[in-house]
This record gives structure tokens, C-alpha cells and sequence, in this order.
């Protein structure tokens, strides 16, 4: 059912030998990359290679310029039909020889120097332009964006519109875009370096590099689904590895204790990932089939709670405890009749769970004595409280609500009281975690573009940190995902990395 580390299928290189290119096609892919370039007449061979452990590449290139009617570069790529979303964070190596040295990704009809093509990138004097040549041997437009020296660089298709979004790490997008581009349906797609100096060589580098294939625009949700990444961020530098790799949708990663393994559900059922030896196997929830995205450890480690949709509930999302080991019975925890239940969490002394409730015609927290199944009210409120999390010392429960018009973080006391807003800005923030040592919280947000209750799958989203203290959120993660991301806590036990998942139609 899920597949480990699906590779990028090599492209066909037959029909690119041609006059002013090149190609030194690899025995093996570089990483999600099939080949490598030189485009144009350049005076030094370029030299790509892919870095196993973080996941990143080292491009150098010479090339005159990219510019007017004629292009000289080195280029690593893929060859991709329709939409895509590429990303990549970028950083030049040295001072330099010239202040004009490029280094982005490259959209090319062909590998010929002339070729109709979109260039999104950063220039060595920090200048972050969106580049394109309409049409074969046509004169090279641009627009430019107001950042300066951006390092996270995103291009985006959607049909005849490419989308150049940059940034510098932790900040927001700066967006600029051309429509009515009538490139071919398939394109040459890749990291791109030119030294702006026909005798130069000059060196990029490329982190958090993602090749996105996204949903179809007509898709529907919860019934169509595409590819998943679970994917691991170190919390010092930021940077990200895919561990593994899913064509279907797997959500929701959350850390055993031990630190070794991340449970994840897919299709209805619970996974365990080992992360040393890459090995999945399914865990154990006996009639318990049909789990969604809400499944969280016990803060002893021995035991998980789930949320279940039983058919003797009438589908209903139903709470359940068993062993971490699994089991065939699961133990009821919430009552037959009621309403919807979501779990989010167990308090720390593990007597109790947290979870959104459907009662009373809203949707509220509620915590739930494990014991006797006795519920109490936490929120009320006619709009959606969600996302509930205990601190570690157990003095504060953080959730999201949007009874301010969006979906901003909240905190409060463990009976509901002093109910506080932590996060004030546009954008619609789910799923606050909190770290193991209780000083941070890491959560996900949307852009404003959606209804504040909704955390719909398949979008542009950020992952954020803000001090529990609170202050100005910072963006430490740039994602395609949503629902299903990091919907349960996700960090590691030691507190250095985080879990989640990211999304993109996977290729057999």
C-alpha cells in the first residue's frame, strides 16, 4: 500500500541534442533531478551534485548572461507537463566576480540558448526579478520584485500564468506574476546558476528544494488525493529531509517517546515509520478502521488515543484509548450518542483527554474523564475552538478559534478560564504545539483566502513559531499542504526537530 522513497521517473534526453547545447546526462538521477546542462556557448563546463544527507545541491556555472535573445547557464532539471510548483531556499558561494551572477529556477520550451522561457531568481547584488522571453529568440521582460536579496525562491505554473514568489527566510512571500505565457504543454524544469561573466565561475547553493506536482484545480476534497511527503525539520537550522515518500495521503506524523518511530495514518488506518531502517508496518487498532487525522500519545508513551469513525455511532468521529503496542479492542472513551468527538490530547497526568466536541449544536473544547467517560465544557462559543494542547507542566491548554473573525492561536487555564489571544495578523493559524521544554509553539497557517474554519488540503500554507510569551510569529517552513500537515504534536522528544507532511502527485 505505501511505497518507500519513490524515485523521479529519467526523462527522454533524445530530442535535445542540439546545435549550442552541452548535456552530460547522469548514469544516475541527482537527486530529484535526471540531467544536467550547460546551456548557450559557455567557456567553463558547469558541475552539478546532490548531497545525500541534507538533501541539497551544489551548482557551478559560467555563462555571459541570461538576457535579450541568447542564454548562457548551467542547468539541473527535470522535464515536467502541466502545473507545477517548484522551491528552493538559495544561497551564493563567495563575494563573487560579478554583482549580476544568477541563481533560481529555470522554465525553458527547450535547452536551446534562444528557447521561449521563465526565469524566477536572486541576483548577487540581491536583485529578485521575474525574467521570461515570450517566444523563441524574443527580447528577454522582467519584473522586479521590492525584496532585496531573497533566499527562498518559489515559481509556480498555473496553465498560461507563472508565478514568482520570493523571500527572505522567515518572512513572507513578495509576489509578482505574467500571465498569457503560451508555452508548451512540457517544459524543461530546474535549478539554474549563470556567473554573468563569460570567464567566471560561480557556485549556488540549494536547500529544502521541492518539485511539486499539485492537485488538479477541480478536485474534491476528501474524496481525491494526491501524494504526501513526511518530512523532518531540524529546529536549530531549519532545514529539511524527506524520509519518506506515499503516492496516497498519509497525515499527521506524531513522535513515539523513544524518539525512533512516527505514527502517521493513512486511509483509515495507523502506520508506524522506523525512522533508522526506512521500514513501515501497520499498527494495530483491531475494528478501529476508519481513524482519521487525531491521534496522540500518551505523555507516559504507552498508550495512544484516537479519533474513530464508527458505524455503530453512525459514523460518528468517536474517542478511543488502546495500547502503543496495539490491540484488537481499543476502549470506548467518549459515550454512545453524542455528537462528533476530535481528539487532540491527553492532559499530563494522563486522566483525562482534550478534544473539540459537537455538542449543544457548536463546536467546543471539551476535556473527558478517561475513567468514567464524564465530559466537561471548556469553550463555548458559537464559532470553532480547535486544535487544543496542553503545556508540559500542564498550567495552560493552547487551541485556535476564530471568534474574531480568523482563525487565530488562544490560550487557557486546564477549567477554561482566562481565555487569552496570542496571535493577531491576516492569516488563519491552526494546530498550536507546544515543545518539550514549554517555551515554543510551533503551528500552522493559511493564507486569507479561505473561511476561517476550514483548513482545507492542498494549499499554499506556512509552518510558524512564535514564544509562548508571544510576539511576532516567524515563517520556518514554506509548504504545500494543509489538512493533515501537522494536525497532532509533532515534535521530537529531545525537542530538535518536527514532523510533517507536505503534498504532491507522485509519479509510479
Amino acid at each position: 500500500m505505501l511505497n518507500h522513497l519513490i524515485h523521479w521517473q529519467p526523462i527522454s534526453l533524445g530530442a535535445v541534442l542540439a546545435a549550442g547545447i552541452s548535456l552530460s546526462a547522469q548514469a544516475e538521477d541527482i537527486g530529484q533531478f535526471a540531467a544536467q546542462a550547460d546551456i548557450g556557448n559557455v567557456a567553463h563546463q558547469g558541475e552539478a551534485s546532490f548531497h545525500a544527507q541534507p538533501q541539497s545541491y551544489t551548482i557551478s556555472a559560467s555563462g555571459k548572461n541570461m538576457w535579450q535573445d541568447n542564454d548562457e547557464l548551467s542547468l539541473l532539471y527535470n522535464e515536467l507537463s502541466g502545473d507545477f510548483i517548484v522551491r528552493a531556499q538559495v544561497a551564493f558561494q563567495g563575494d563573487g566576480v560579478d554583482p549580476h551572477r544568477k541563481a533560481g529556477w529555470d522554465v525553458r520550451e527547450s535547452l536551446a540558448p534562444n528557447a521561449a522561457h521563465v526565469f524566477a531568481g536572486v541576483h548577487g547584488d540581491g536583485l529578485a526579478a521575474l525574467q521570461f522571453r515570450a517566444t523563441t529568440d524574443a527580447s528577454t521582460q522582467e519584473y522586479r520584485l521590492s525584496v532585496k536579496a531573497p533566499d527562498v525562491i518559489q515559481l509556480e505554473r498555473r496553465g498560461d500564468t507563472y508565478i514568482f514568489s520570493a523571500a527572505k527566510f522567515g518572512e513572507p512571500f513578495q509576489v509578482a506574476q505574467v500571465s498569457h505565457l503560451e508555452l508548451s504543454d512540457t517544459l524543461q524544469v530546474g535549478l539554474a546558476v549563470c556567473a554573468h561573466n563569460a570567464d567566471a565561475i560561480e557556485t549556488a547553493h540549494f536547500n529544502n528544494v521541492r518539485i511539486i506536482k499539485p492537485a488538479a484545480p477541480d478536485f474534491t476534497p476528501y474524496q481525491d488525493y494526491i501524494g504526501s511527503n513526511l518530512e523532518i525539520m531540524d529546529m536549530d537550522t531549519f532545514n529539511r529531509r524527506i524520509v519518506y515518500r506515499a503516492p496516497n495521503s498519509i497525515q499527521a506524523p506524531n513522535w513515539t517517546h523513544d524518539g525512533r518511530t512516527l505514527i502517521f495514518n493513512a486511509d483509515g488506518l495507523l502506520y508506524n515509520y522506523d525512522i533508522n531502517a526506512a521500514q513501515v508496518s501497520e499498527l494495530n487498532t483491531g475494528f478501529a478502521d476508519n481513524n482519521n487525522n487525531d491521534h496522540v500519545l500518551s505523555w507516559d508513551g504507552t498508550h495512544i488515543g484516537i479519533s474513530h469513525h464508527a458505524a455503530e455511532e453512525d459514523g460518528r468521529s468517536t474517542l478511543y484509548t488502546l495500547p502503543l503496542t496495539g490491540s484488537d479492542t481499543p476502549r470506548q472513551i467518549t459515550k454512545p450518542g453524542v455528537g462528533h468527538s476530535y481528539l487532540h490530547g491527553f492532559a499530563p497526568d494522563d486522566q483525562s483527554l482534550i478534544f473539540t466536541a459537537e455538542r449543544k449544536g457548536q463546536y467546543d473544547i471539551y476535556s473527558v474523564d478517561i475513567a468514567s467517560g464524564a465530559e466537561a465544557q471548556l469553550t463555548d462559543t458559537k464559532t470553532l475552538d480547535d486544535g487544543s494542547e496542553y503545556s508540559p507542566d500542564g498550567s495552560k491548554i493552547y487551541f485556535n478559534s476564530n471568534r474574531t473573525g480568523t482563525m487565530q492561536l488562544w490560550r487557557m487555564n486546564p477549567d477554561g478560564g482566562g481565555q487569552e489571544q496570542l496571535t493577531f495578523d491576516r492569516y488563519n493559524d491552526w494546530f498550536p504545539h507546544v515543545s518539550p521544554d514549554g517555551k515554543t509553539l510551533v503551528f500552522l497557517s493559511y493564507m486569507d483566502d479561505i473561511d476561517s474554519g476550514d483548513h482545507p488540503f492542498y494549499r499554499h500554507v506556512y509552518l510558524r513559531a512564535i514564544p509562548v510569551s508571544g510576539g511576532e510569529p516567524s515563517i520556518i517552513g514554506y509548504l504545500y499542504g494543509g489538512q493533515g500537515s501537522i494536525n497532532v504534536p509533532s515534535w521530537s522528544p529531545d525537542g530538535k526537530q518536527i514532523a510533517f507532511v507536505s503534498n504532491t502527485q507522485l509519479r509510479d
